[in-house]
C-alpha cells in the first residue's frame, strides 16, 4: 500500500529562506531517517515563513503504512518552530 500526504506548514521565525531551508533540512532528514519517508518540499519554495512538504511511505499491510504515516504527522507536530495548518492523505 502506497499513502502520501500533503502538508502545509507555517514557519513563524524563519526570517530569510536560509532560515527556513535549515529548519526544513533538519525535519526532512529526520523523517527520513526515523521513519524511512520520502519527504520534498513542494509549494512556496520562495517564501520565507510557508512551505507544502509532501510525505510518501510505502508497507505491504495497509495498517502499517497508515500508522507510519500518521507518526512522521505528529513527529512534524513535535518540531516547536513549524506549525501544520493543513494536511491532505491520500491513497494510491
Amino acid at each position: 500500500m502506497i499513502i502520501s500526504a500533503e502538508v502545509d506548514c507555517l514557519i513563524y521565525d524563519a526570517q530569510s529562506l536560509k532560515n527556513k531551508r535549515a529548519v526544513l533540512k533538519r525535519i526532512k532528514t529526520r523523517l527520513h531517517n526515523e521513519f524511512n519517508i520520502a519527504v520534498s518540499e513542494l509549494e512556496f519554495q520562495n517564501l520565507w515563513q510557508r512551505t507544502r512538504l509532501g510525505l510518501v511511505t510505502i508497507a505491504s499491510d495497509k495498517t502499517i503504512a497508515e500508522q507510519t504515516m500518521q507518526q512522521a504527522l505528529t513527529f512534524i507536530d513535535s518540531f516547536p518552530e513549524i506549525e501544520r495548518t493543513e494536511t491532505q492523505i491520500e491513497w494510491l
